[in-house]
């Protein structure tokens, strides 16, 4: 016999995900539909336009594909993406390059446009690339660079896709709910998110959107999309179709968990959530530099959802996050990539951005590095905070 599962309370502060709303947790014990029960398709509808006004759309193929935010990537890719398709894709850290990879496996000739970890890539880079590629059918970036805490210019780059005849894709897992991504405004052909980062759901579903333009790229393909469960013209009948047709079995409970998490945010105000995200944000980095963790993002181009810090010389990265969980309840991320072991990603997304986070996490590591021999004066952290606060 097993025991009951009882999972120990984390502060989640890594790179998600992050703490669940309760509303949303609550909306989860909602009884089971059946997927083509009319009362279901009603909070579908529900959800989708909530998912419309927080994307900033009116795209009408708009939708939570069932997966992780991979799921969206891979189901932005396999639909639009044809067997020798030209596709740029911007690489500046993990995320960039898992774009690259599954474009190539859709049988794209990539080239990619690189930046160094921990900087954004600057548009005339993007545009030298582009103009030297014939014909491109997709530029793709990352948004928000979750494995180096980057937010990425999209403004200048979507021009030039557009210019060059391009669609536009913008990985928006990490920002969708924390920073503006405003798709129709800035253009913006295909986007994807997920659950579990500032919409502040359980992971499990990825919020996707594509234009008209890119709908008429997938209506016009010569060859068939080669994923079944992603397929967006049998996804879009069962979403969007007069007579709702079966794809696959939904998971009810992570839907009535979106359309509540939704919900939360749009009663917030897209503005004021934004706004907390870079309040507390520049707090948790006023305090981080007071007692010697450097920002490794660029200056200028930070996003206030995830905040990589670089770890000093003479510290153990596994050290003083086992310490966090193990004394304090509190996860932040470790490093990927080249910064694996040199830097920490501390995420402030959703509920998790608050105040009450900011200071104990500040606390706690201060506390962890002097003990591990760093140079800190003892308070520093809090104070630099609270002052950031008062500005």
């Amino acid at each position: 016999m097993y025991d009951e599962l009882i999972a120990s309370p984390r502060v989640l502060l890594g790179p998600g995900p992050s703490e669940a709303n309760a509303r949303v947790l609550k909306a989860m014990t909602t009884p089971m539909l059946g997927y083509l029960d009319t009362e279901f398709v009603q909070i579908m509808d529900d959800t989708v336009a909530l998912l419309r006004r927080v994307f900033g759309t009116e795209n009408s193929l708009t939708l939570p594909v069932s997966g992780t935010g991979t799921a969206g990537m891979e189901a932005a890719l396999a639909n639009l993406i044809e067997p020798g398709d030209p596709v740029v894709v911007g690489i500046n850290g993990y995320f960039g390059g898992r774009i690259a990879d599954i474009a190539a496996r859709c049988g794209a000739a990539v080239t990619t446009v690189e930046a160094e970890w921990g900087k954004h890539i600057p548009a005339e880079k993007i545009a030298e690339t582009v103009e030297k590629v014939s014909s491109p059918k997709l530029v793709a970036l990352v948004h928000g660079e979750t494995s180096t805490g980057i937010l990425q210019p999209l403004t200048e780059a979507i021009q030039i896709a557009h210019e060059n005849g391009a669609l536009f894709l913008a990985d928006c897992v990490t920002t969708l709910g924390g920073q503006p991504v405003d798709l129709d405004a800035r253009g913006i052909d295909v986007a994807y998110s997920c659950t579990q980062k500032c919409l502040a759901c359980p992971p499990g579903l990825s919020p996707i959107s594509f234009s008209a333009r890119a709908v008429e790229v997938i209506r016009n393909r010569k060859t068939p999309i080669q994923s079944f469960y992603l397929d967006m013209t049998l996804l879009e009948n069962y979403w969007h179709g007069e007579k709702r047709g079966y794809h696959h079995t939904v998971s009810m409970s992570l839907i009535y968990a979106l359309r509540e998490g939704l919900r939360v945010v749009l009663e917030e105000g897209l503005t004021d959530r934004f706004e907390r995200h870079e309040r507390n944000a520049r707090a948790l980095l006023a305090g981080a530099k007071a007692i010697g963790l450097q920002p490794a993002a660029e200056e200028g181009y930070r996003a206030p959802m995830l905040t990589t810090l670089r770890i000093p010389d003479g510290i153990d990265d596994a050290t003083i996050r086992g310490q966090l969980i193990a004394d304090y309840g509190i996860e932040i991320g470790g490093g990927l990539g080249i910064f694996a072991g040199k830097a920490w990603r501390v995420g402030l997304m959703g509920d998790s951005s608050n105040e009450r986070n900011v200071m104990l996490f500040l606390n706690a590591i201060e506390k962890l590095l002097i003990e591990s021999g760093h140079s800190a004066k003892r308070g520093t952290a809090v104070q630099a905070a609270s002052q950031a606060y008062d500005v």
